[in-house]
């Protein structure tokens, strides 16, 4: 009787065993394909949001309500909340000016933890510009997502005398000046997706006159 048991009890630790491996082998998979979303690398670029004049900012204090508030941007480019005075708040990102806010917090609350949101873009910083052969040249409000093609639509489409695949996007990056070169023809003649890139807050979309 006691064999019996015995064996019957290795059976089933066989099969548990068994079941494991194969939630083991299948599990990174499953997790990888979670992790790798196709859309990563727009998202990434909607992180560089740089803070302006007008802009209205929500700042939450974990734990602290008494300290958090909503608060616009000053023309200074200053803004002033509970403890923070004329903090400098212009063409820094939210997470730069979340880390300077808690740096002066930190003298009265202990390990203060700052988020900072941008309830209203309204700077120039937050715009998208549009220049050179398009049917309406404009500045757009940049909204998180913003596309190439978005753009190009937004304004009307390209011109009669656009020289689209000689486009550029010119981009401020780390105080320097940096030129992406861009195939608009392909992109809105021949539907080519992989010119339609992310755009950021103060990009500037610049489409060229044809030669002939």
């Amino acid at each position: 009787m006691s064999m019996t048991v015995d064996r019957f009890l290795s059976a089933i630790r066989r099969v548990c065993a068994g079941a494991l491996f194969c939630l083991l082998a299948v599990a990174p998979a499953h997790t990888l394909a979670q992790a790798t979303p196709a859309d990563t690398p727009a998202s990434e670029a909607d992180n560089r949001y740089i803070i302006g004049p007008g802009d209205t900012l929500q700042v939450f204090v974990w734990r602290n309500p008494e300290l958090s508030t909503t608060v616009p941007v000053r023309p200074d480019g200053k803004i002033s909340t509970p403890l923070v005075e004329d903090m400098i708040a212009v063409g820094k990102t939210p997470s730069q000016l979340a880390r300077d806010i808690e740096g002066v917090l930190s003298e009265y609350v202990r390990s203060p933890q700052v988020n900072i949101i941008v309830t209203q873009a309204v700077s120039t910083f937050s715009q998208v510009k549009v220049i050179g052969q398009v049917a309406t040249p404009q500045s757009l409000p940049y909204r998180e997502g913003m596309t190439v093609l978005d753009a190009v639509l937004a304004v009307g489409g390209l011109g009669p005398y656009a020289s689209g695949n000689r486009a550029k996007i010119v981009r401020m990056e780390d105080g320097e000046q940096r030129e992406i070169r861009i195939k608009l023809d392909d992109l809105v003649n021949r539907g080519a997706m992989k010119h339609n890139l992310a755009l950021r807050p103060g990009d500037v979309l610049v489409v060229p006159e044809s030669f002939f």
